[in-house]
This record gives C-alpha cells, sequence and structure tokens, in this order.
C-alpha cells in the first residue's frame, strides 16, 4: 500500500518542473551559512510537494530563478529587471543570490514564465502561493488575478480563464512590505535588527505551485478526531459546481480500514480501539476523501490523521494538568524561532527543517513552541510524524505594552488584519495532530481585547488549548496561565480552572567563535564563558523542574532551539553545526521532567499563611553572622516575611525597605528527615546558610514562592533537633521581599 505519507515524500522525485532558462546562481556571501545551504540550486529549491495533507498526484513546482526589481512604490512594472532571485528565499536572505533590503517605500517585482504541461487533464487551473510577506498583487500575461494581503498564509488564484492556450505563460507578482513600521502581524521582523529582533523578511519565502483540478473539486478539508466516542469526523469544502454530488472518506492503517460516504459534506468514520497518537507513539492513519459523481470519484486528495485528545484535567491531588488523551504529561521543549542564517524565515532545504526537530527528539523533548512566526506546511508534517506537540503562536504586530498595563486600542484596521489572519492560520494548520494549543499574545505585544479573542478562538477550534498570554499580562481567560522567568525556572500561582505553565525560561548564552552572526558583542540573557559552564548551568535549571512540577507546573519552554542573529541563547550554534551541550547529558537530564513527580512536604513552614518570628537586622553584621555560634541578641525580632507592600506575591508582615536585611532564626527538626529544600520568595538576590554553612545562593527576584536544592554540605550539615537557618537579601530597584522555609522531597511514585 502507497501511503500518503510515501507520496508526500517521494513526490519530489516527478516534479513536472519549468524553469526559465538558468544563469549563473550563486548565494550571495552571508555571514554563516548552514551545511545544506551547498544543495541549494535553481533545480533543487525546496521541490518537496508543499501541502501534506491534502496531496493529489498532478502539480508543478514554480520554485527556481525569477527575475526581480527593487522600485519605488509609485511606479509600475519596470521595463527592464535587475536580476534574478532564487525562489521561494526572502530577497533580504543570502540564498536568494540578492541580499538587498526592501524599505516600506518600496515595491518588489518578480517575473517569470511557465509552461501548462499538455497532458494535464482539462478543467481548473490552480496557481499557490505557500506565503508572501506582506501584500501581494499577482498578474497572468498582463491580467491581474488579484490581492492577497497577509504575511503567514497559503493563498490560491483560480487562473483557467487567465492562460493561453499554449506557450509560455507570464506570471508577475508585486510585494510591499511596511515590516515595523506598520500595524500588521510580523513576528520579529524589525528593519533595524537588534536584540531579539531579527532581520525583516520581505516577498515570497515559501513554495509557489500550479495544480489541475476538476470543474468541481475539493477545495480543502476539516479533520477532527475523538478518542471518547473512537470517531473521526471529515468536513469537506467543496469548491465549483458540485449540486448532486457526494462524498466518500475512507481511513487505513495496518489491519484496519473504516469509510462513510453522504451526500452532505460532513462525514463521520468509525475508528475502532484507535491506536492513539503521542509523541512516544506519533501513529498516523492514512485518509481518502474523494467527490463522487454517479459512484465514480471526479476529484480526490490523500491524507492523513492522528487520534489524539488534547484536554485539561485534574490529577489525583486535584491540580489542573495538561491532559494528552486523558493522562497528564508534562510537555518541555524548546522556543522555536524558525530562522536561518542562509535563508532567514525559509530553511535551505527540507532536510534542514525536519533536522530541527530530529535535535529535539535526540535530546529528550517533546514539544516545542513555534515563535511569533507560522512555518511551511512540512514541518508541521514532521512534527506530526516525529511526534512533537506544537504550541502554535500568532504573529505579533502592531504596538506593546507593560506588564501592568491595560489592552492596547487597535486602529479597525490592524485589528481586522489581525483577526483575518489569525483565522486564516488555524484553517490551514489546524488537521494536524502536532499541533495542540494557539497563543494569541505573548509579553503583550499587540495585545487588544483579549477575552473576545480568546472566545473567537474556542467557538472557532474547539479541540485545543488556547494561551491567552504568554509572559505577564494574563487576561484570567483560556486554558492555562503562562509566566516568563529569566533564567528561572519558577511556576505560576496555581489556579483551580487552569493550567500552570512556563512559558519561557533559561536563555543562557554562549557565544562560539566562528558560528555567530558577528564576531563580538553578542547578546544572552545570561551568558558564560565555555560550553562546561553552560551545561553545569543548564543541569542545575532542569534539577529544579521536578520540584515544580510536584507544586503544578505543567510545561516549561527553554529559550531557545538555536541561536539567532546576535541573540546566542540557543541549544545550537545558529548554523547547527555544535550542540552545545552533550546530547546524552540532555536526554538524560530531561527524562527526569517525565516520571512522576517528587512530593513536597512542608517540614518548616514559611510566613505565606502563618507568620514565623526571625531575628533581623538592616545593618552590615560582623563575620561570622552566619554560624549557630553568633551572638544575636541585638538583633531586632520580627514576623516574616521581609519586604515593601506592593510587591508581587508577598505577605509583608515587617517593613523592609533598605539596600539589604539578615535574618536569622533557629528551628528544629525530628529524625528521619532526608533531602531538604528550600521554599523561598526573594526580591533581589538571596544567600542561605544552614548551620553556617550555604545551602543555596539565587540571583534576581521571584513573584511566588519557589523549591530551590540546597547544597550536598548543606544537607550534611543539617541534624535532628536545634538547627539555624541565615539569610542575606540584597535589593537594588523595585519590590523586595525575603521569606525561608523548607521542604522535604520524597520521590513520586
Amino acid at each position: 500500500m502507497k501511503t500518503a505519507r510515501m507520496i508526500v515524500t517521494g513526490l519530489s522525485f516527478v516534479i513536472l518542473s519549468c524553469y526559465p532558462v538558468l544563469a549563473a546562481y550563486q548565494p550571495v556571501e552571508g555571514k554563516i551559512m548552514t551545511r545544506w545551504a551547498k544543495e541549494v540550486s535553481p533545480t533543487n529549491a525546496l521541490p518537496e510537494y508543499p501541502r501534506p495533507q491534502m496531496v493529489r498526484k498532478e502539480w508543478q513546482n514554480l520554485n527556481g530563478l525569477w527575475d526581480y526589481a527593487i522600485r519605488p512604490q509609485n511606479q509600475t512594472l519596470p521595463e527592464a529587471f535587475d536580476g534574478q532571485i532564487l525562489v521561494p528565499y526572502p530577497v533580504e536572505s543570502a540564498l536568494s543570490g540578492v541580499k538587498k533590503a526592501v524599505t516600506p517605500n518600496d515595491k518588489l517585482w518578480y517575473r517569470r514564465t511557465f509552461d501548462v504541461p499538455n497532458n494535464w487533464p482539462k478543467g481548473k487551473l490552480l496557481l499557490h502561493f505557500g506565503a508572501v510577506d506582506f501584500h501581494a498583487e499577482i498578474w497572468i500575461n498582463g491580467t491581474k488575478l488579484g490581492d492577497h494581503v497577509g504575511g503567514y498564509d497559503p493563498f490560491s488564484f483560480d487562473i483557467t480563464n487567465a492562460v493561453k492556450s499554449s506557450g509560455p505563460q507570464e506570471l508577475i507578482v508585486a510585494v510591499t512590505d511596511p515590516t515595523d513600521r506598520g500595524t500588521q502581524p510580523r513576528g520579529k521582523q524589525v528593519l533595524k535588527p537588534h536584540g531579539i529582533m531579527y532581520t525583516a523578511v520581505t516577498g515570497i519565502w515559501q513554495t509557489v505551485w500550479l495544480e489541475p483540478v476538476p470543474p468541481a473539486y475539493i477545495r480543502g478539508l476539516i479533520i477532527t478526531p475523538d478518542i471518547d466516542t473512537q470517531k473521526l469526523t471529515v468536513v469537506v469544502d467543496a469548491a465549483g459546481e458540485t449540486a448532486g454530488l457526494s462524498f466518500t472518506a475512507e481511513a487505513k492503517a495496518f489491519g484496519y480500514s473504516a469509510s462513510a460516504s453522504s451526500t452532505q459534506k460532513t462525514l463521520t468514520l468509525t475508528v475502532n480501539n484507535p491506536k492513539l497518537w503521542s509523541p512516544d507513539s506519533p501513529f498516523l492513519y492514512d485518509l481518502t476523501v474523494r467527490l463522487m459523481k454517479n459512484d465514480k470519484p471526479i476529484d480526490f486528495v490523500q491524507s492523513y490523521f492522528g487520534m489524539r485528545k488534547i484536554a485539561i484535567g485534574k490529577d489525583e491531588a486535584g491540580i489542573q494538568r495538561l491532559m494528552l488523551n486523558n493522562k497528564p504529561l508534562f510537555q518541555y521543549g524548546p522556543l522555536d524561532q524558525g530562522w536561518w542564517p542562509d535563508g532567514l524565515y525559509t530553511a535551505p532545504t527540507d532536510a534542514a527543517l525536519k533536522y530541527d526537530l530530529e535535535v529535539l527528539k535526540k535530546i529528550g523533548c517533546n514539544m516545542l513552541r513555534k515563535h511569533v512566526k507560522v512555518e511551511p506546511d512540512r514541518l508541521y508534517y514532521w512534527c506530526d510524524t516525529l511526534g512533537l506537540l506544537v504550541w502554535q503562536d500568532m504573529p505579533s504586530g502592531d504596538r506593546g505594552i507593560g506588564g501592568d498595563d491595560p489592552d492596547i486600542t487597535r486602529s479597525p484596521e490592524s485589528a481586522k488584519q489581525y483577526e483575518l489572519e489569525l483565522v486564516r492560520m488555524i484553517d490551514a494548520f489546524r488537521n494536524h495532530p502536532s499541533i495542540i494549543m494557539w497563543v494569541p499574545f505573548n509579553e503583550g505585544w499587540g495585545q487588544f481585547d483579549t477575552p473576545r479573542i480568546v472566545k473567537l478562538i474556542k467557538d472557532y477550534d474547539p479541540s485545543r488549548l488556547v494561551n491567552n498570554a504568554s509572559g505577564w499580562t494574563d487576561r484570567k481567560v483560556g486554558d492555562v496561565i503562562d509566566m516568563h522567568n529569566y533564567p528561572g525556572p519558577g511556576c505560576p500561582a496555581i489556579e483551580d480552572n487552569r493550567a500552570a505553565v512556563l512559558g519561557e525560561f533559561g536563555g543562557l548564552g554562549l557565544p562560539l567563535q566562528g558560528h555567530t552572526w558577528q564576531d563580538a558583542q553578542n547578546w544572552g540573557y545570561r551568558s558564560f564563558q565555555n560550553r562546561e559552564e553552560l551545561a553545569d548551568a543548564y543541569a542545575a535549571l532542569i534539577d529544579r523542574l521536578p520540584l515544580l512540577i510536584s507544586k503544578g507546573l505543567c510545561a516549561g519552554v527553554y529559550t531557545q532551539t538555536t541561536d539567532v542573529e546576535i541573540e546566542v541563547n540557543g541549544w545550537m550554534t545558529y548554523d547547527r553545526e555544535i550542540l552545545k551541550i552533550d546530547a546524552g547529558r540532555m536526554a538524560e537530564l530531561h527524562k527526569k521532567l517525565y516520571q512522576p513527580a517528587p512530593i513536597i512536604r512542608e517540614r518548616v513552614p514559611t510566613s505565606q499563611n502563618q507568620a514565623a518570628v526571625w531575628k533581623f537586622t538592616t545593618d552590615k553584621p560582623a563575620d561570622g553572622w552566619e554560624k549557630p555560634s553568633f551572638d544575636d541578641k541585638q538583633w531586632k525580632e520580627g514576623p516574616a516575611g521581609f519586604g515593601v507592600e506592593g510587591t508581587p506575591g508577598t505577605a509583608v508582615r515587617t517593613v523592609w525597605n533598605s539596600p539589604d536585611i539578615w535574618l536569622r532564626r533557629t528551628i528544629d527538626l525530628p529524625s528521619g528527615i532526608s533531602d531538604l529544600a528550600l521554599m523561598i520568595h526573594h526580591d533581589e538576590d538571596a544567600e542561605v546558610f544552614i548551620n553556617g554553612v550555604q545551602a543555596s545562593s539565587v540571583k534576581g527576584y521571584t513573584t511566588v514562592y519557589t523549591v530551590e536544592p540546597i547544597t550536598t554540605k548543606a544537607q550534611k550539615a543539617l541534624k535532628t533537633g536545634s538547627n539555624l537557618i541565615a539569610v542575606h537579601c540584597k535589593q537594588t530597584s523595585g519590590g523586595q521581599y525575603i521569606d525561608v522555609g523548607l521542604v522535604e522531597i520524597v520521590p513520586g511514585k
């Protein structure tokens, strides 16, 4: 049996390509290139079938060399072009062969010719674009087909009446793009790259292709699995003269087949004892959908689906968890920007696109968060096939807000464009089992009318979760509460009706010479000198996660898959040549995240709920202040926590508003207690000592109580009976707070 996925993979060998006469092509010398760049050529520019979930046999790839010109916006079609560009690589990229910027005042023109194969069946001829950023105008043989506005969604034109009966057909595309001078969704593209913002992308950046279809044809599918009822629903979107036609759907897998037929466009198949799709077992069923007339197919497409369910639900302890197939599953993976040093928005090859995902599987990830960018369909196909869950961001745009600011008020034009592209994104990718969450807003970037937008998404696609705002602008709606904590990790306050996730953390930076976008002034949230330091710091971060999972954390998103331009926070270098931390070590670290979470038992309570009395001073004490033998009779006494009102997540009972505070408290421990950890809320840097031995040193601030491991030496210093906890906390600006307790960590079962 030749499955739809075999066809998707194999079609690259039977492409009916028709390129212009080939001129000499060379990529522009880039700052750095990937190993796949040498495989790119005018006859091998992303030749794979671009739409894996709706496959037809006949198609023609229009990637390759096109003429191009950059002109002022007010000028019409140029009489002479500037040269040739390799489509679909963005004009700003090295692989395009051009590597020139297009300003908001410019218009980018493309031109090529193609022939329609004589052996194609009669009917309609469709021209497809994977994505064009941002406003595209399309002409065939001098006839304008129309416009498309939106940088991330696939679109098509029926060109049947515009093509000539024979001979070369002329295709012209004109593109304008305001980048960050406009309010449209643009993600991290800026005209002047800096920090976490990257080089702008303009024009065609995904595959362009032709497809012949019958006069009545299948335009789209909505595939929805339901594992609880063991049903699959297929809704067929048919175009053309469909009166009197019927529809069939047939699902197959080894040892299984089912089919359904109807004159209605909604078909329901029974999938008995379904083999469920998951990261550990990404099982996919093949699906064929036919459009029938007089019991004969006049059009059919091949597809696939996964039987899986995503939801939130309470575990045995009553904590809301992310449930995959009705079972709790901790989700861990990277913030995935999807940028390439040689192709920018466009991966050099399909193998390169797949490689990043293979690395994530190798190091033990089960998810990725696709960050403020929408990818070509094939990325999600590989996630489906390899078994990676996807949180899909909506690309951001317009202006941002601070953490305490209300939602912005967008102009009617800005709001309309955002919602248009949001719905198109869902339409284009909703059939992928890997996508389990939509994320409309990130860190307040363009965030507006949040409750209404969340409801729009939930009503439009009730089969998935919605993360209302990743970061610090939560509006108390959606399925999860999401915090960002650098370097972290941290956990949002646990809620009864939403799952708690860590949408970004980490950001540990390491530039590696010869593999950076620039030689100096690279940037990371926290930088290290060598790979050994980086690996140890990363291990310390991951070791904290199981304790947060016990508390209620349901997912962690590490920043990030690769370095991007001057940002060097990646697990891999930007050119994908080096994985900065040993893959085996990472896999072992990550394996702990999927094991039963340890149980946290409070042994020395914090003052979060009931005050504990500490000795304290705000004057620098003499050396040895942290030791049990130190005389603290002159210190004051007061109830914890110590700080200033208004500091997030605190219970202030004693005001502390000076730069430093020193604390001491004697506690009693019963026998038989081992593996203790700190329960701490600190703003900002804090040192904790147990019986004079340093137990922990934490930097920055938290907004909630977190569990922190204590050193092996401090564990050994603990004893039955009387023990001394001593704390020093230092504050520089903003809120301030300190409170500490001890918890016992019991292995989960």
